[in-house]
């Protein structure tokens, strides 16, 4: 008997180790590509060392001035540079973090906006994963006791025209009837920020290193995803505006 589920295919399979899918270190999320932006109240300072990132473990250090050598990977810059487009779907697993202040994420990014949150995560909420759309607006948090400081989540998010639909261990947890148009498309970011204790608490203070890792992250591309049209270049000529807010609704 024939399926009525459009087939979809994998475009894009993460390896963190990749020079040619990922630029360690820098992103244009942050004010002139980094290293720091405490204007989101951030405590990262932004690494190119291999030992932050390109294992897949996502790890966080505390520095002599107070900040922390922090690991992120962005596909913007890269060789490939690809992009996430209307109608894909990423999938994830995901192990989160345990010590308070850690702030793990994947995300969309492009010229200064088109983020989309596939999670967000902060431990003094064990139970709890933000979900946001930056794009048209909607955010959902959504809790589950199966949600906890170290243990491995399932992630999906499919990133519809009209509505973006998030899964959590297999299961429909939010679709925000919003969506992110039809021509949409943006750049990948897997990152491990510190809270500065704005929007929730800083490291302790005897804290000296923070980590979480991501596993079998994939974006597959069916019928229903949409051309994005020309690409812009992957380095921007000048650098995008960063983020002005926090971690919460409407804030990052």
């Amino acid at each position: 008997m024939s399926s009525s589920i459009p087939a979809v295919e994998p475009v894009f399979t993460a390896d963190f180790t990749s020079t040619q899918q990922w630029v360690a270190g820098r992103s244009w999320a942050y004010p002139d590509g980094g290293p720091v932006n405490p204007g989101d109240n951030k405590l990262d300072h932004l690494t190119a060392d291999p030992d932050y990132s390109r294992s897949g473990v996502f790890r966080a250090r505390r520095r002599r001035d107070g900040l922390w050598d922090a690991g992120l990977l962005t596909t913007e810059g890269s060789a490939e540079g690809f992009q996430v487009r209307a109608g894909d779907i990423l999938e994830a697993r995901v192990r989160l973090p345990e010590e308070f202040g850690a702030w793990p994420a994947i995300w969309t990014w492009r010229d200064g906006g088109q983020e989309i949150d596939v999670f967000e995560y902060h431990p003094d909420n064990p139970d709890l994963l933000e979900l946001s759309n930056r794009v048209r607006g909607g955010y959902h948090y959504h809790r589950d006791p199966g949600i906890r400081p170290g243990g491995w989540v399932r992630l999906r998010t499919e990133f519809g025209a009209d509505s973006v639909v998030w899964s959590v261990d297999d299961t429909e947890v939010y679709a925000d009837g919003r969506g992110v148009g039809r021509s949409w498309h943006a750049y990948l970011i897997v990152n491990l920020s510190v809270c500065a204790g704005r929007y929730h608490p800083a490291p302790d203070p005897e804290a000296t290193e923070m980590s979480y890792e991501v596993r079998d992250l994939r974006v597959l591309r069916g019928p229903g995803s949409r051309p994005s049209g020309p690409q812009p270049p992957t380095v921007p000529a000048q650098p995008t505006p960063a983020p002005t807010s926090g971690s919460g609704p409407g804030r990052r």
